[in-house]
């Protein structure tokens, strides 16, 4: 007769620079998401693979190490699993490469505003659970 309890979703955050991550770790803690944290668009796929259906919230840096950027993952996530919210967030003027940015993806440039990523991440979680 008990009710059947919902694990909580989750928030990726994809970002190199080990502070600006903590940062927004911090600030996604505070919503109902579960935070998990890479450092590169591979590692994040890796992550999705295993774990998409409870991934609501993608939270990105534009410039990434390794071979993909944050571009690249949001174009794979949208094409995969297009149930993920995503923003994309960058430091530097945007270039030719966020023309390449799909449509419902939003960009929010660095210093976010921690208000508007907290209403990203609330219409994340108020968005349909994938099944």
């Amino acid at each position: 007769m008990g009710q059947k309890i919902e694990p909580r979703r989750i928030a990726l955050i994809v970002e190199d620079d080990f502070e600006v991550r903590g940062l927004a770790a911090a600030l996604l803690e505070e919503t109902d998401l579960r935070v998990v944290e890479t450092a590169s668009a591979e590692e994040a796929l890796d992550y999705l693979r295993s774990h998409a259906e409870d991934v609501a919230f993608l939270f990105a840096d534009v410039r990434l190490p390794c071979l993909m950027n944050g571009v690249d993952l949001a174009r794979t996530v949208r094409v995969k699993w297009p149930w993920v919210r995503t923003v994309l967030t960058s430091g530097l003027p945007p270039e030719d490469e966020l023309r390449d940015v799909p449509r419902d993806v939003r960009f929010m440039p660095k210093p976010w505003r921690a208000l508007e990523v907290l209403i990203e991440a609330e219409r994340a979680v108020q968005a349909p659970r994938r099944n």
